[in-house]
């Protein structure tokens, strides 16, 4: 008899959604590995590769634990790169049992998920996403990195809807980053850009998971 699929997690835990337009969300974050970019600025390298196998029931599972001891109803698939598996039958076991599902991916895998959210985070050098993600997208965050140029903001600006928030995401809250992102704000507003935002990692200055 053929064995069940697994998935590779690296974590299951639960927090706050600390990035976009969910921040202080209660949220159960479950981590899976592997990754098929090698951005500089990553701050979960840690999830590249690696990871537990977990059946999709088994997460499931784990998640329904999670959320007897921390009442909420969002879970959020993220890595790594959560994409790179095969996660459909955890996002529908995952809803079946009542839970709202965000998906957080650098875009350039095809969204073949039913999921409640789409944070996607287009990455250096070419900041392109799958086409899908184009309409589905939710939310899109830039991490302002040292490489990321105002040509890269009005790329990815004009590449979603207008309804579609871009958020201008400080690289791990430093200092310099916040500046820029500030600079990259008054440059796109300057500029009749619409629908782009200056945000934070909440979790980090919470001091939170």
């Amino acid at each position: 008899m053929p064995q069940p699929p697994t998935l590779k997690v690296v974590e299951v835990f639960a927090s706050v959604q600390g990035e976009g337009l969910r921040l202080g969300q209660p949220t159960i974050f479950i981590r899976l590995a592997g990754c098929n970019l090698r951005c500089a600025f990553c701050d979960t390298k840690h999830a590249r590769r690696g990871g537990q196998e977990y059946t999709p029931a088994l997460l499931v599972q784990e998640a329904v634990k999670a959320r007897d001891r921390f009442s909420c109803r969002w879970v959020c698939l993220t890595g790594g790169e959560p994409l790179l598996q095969k996660v459909k039958d955890l996002v529908l076991g995952l809803k079946a049992r009542g839970f709202s599902v965000q998906v957080e991916t650098n875009g350039t895998i095809r969204p073949g998920v039913p999921a409640d959210w789409f944070s996607v985070s287009p990455k250096p050098p070419r900041y392109d996403v799958a086409p899908g993600f184009k309409r589905k997208a939710d939310e899109v965050k830039l991490v302002v990195s040292r490489g990321l140029s105002f040509q890269d903001v009005k790329k990815v600006r004009k590449a979603f809807p207008g309804r579609t928030p871009l958020l201008l995401q400080p690289q791990s809250n430093f200092a310099w980053s916040v500046r820029k992102g500030w600079k990259l704000l008054r440059l796109s507003l300057d500029a009749g850009l619409v629908n782009i935002r200056l945000t934070v990692q909440a979790h980090k200055i919470l001091g939170l998971p």
